[in-house]
C-alpha cells in the first residue's frame, strides 16, 4: 500500500514528466529524431486501417460485434 506522501510524490513527478515532454523544446529536439519524424505518406493499408478506426470513433464502424 502506498502512503500518502510516496503518492504525492508520483503525482508530482507525472506532472513534471508532462510538463517537460510539452515545452516547445523538447518537442523540437525529439523532431530531429529518425524515430519521431513524420511521414509524408503513409501505405495505403495503414490509411484504411486509419480511415476504419475513425469511423469507429464516430460511431460508424460499419460492422457490429455480437
Amino acid at each position: 500500500m502506498m502512503t500518502r506522501n510516496k503518492g504525492e510524490k508520483g503525482e508530482r513527478l507525472a506532472t513534471e514528466v508532462r510538463r517537460q515532454f510539452g515545452a516547445e523544446a523538447v518537442t523540437r529536439f525529439l523532431r530531429t529524431l529518425p524515430a519521431f519524424r513524420t511521414e509524408a505518406e503513409i501505405p495505403d493499408r495503414l490509411r484504411e486501417l486509419l480511415d476504419r478506426l475513425d469511423g469507429a470513433e464516430d460511431g460508424d464502424a460499419g460492422w457490429r460485434r455480437q
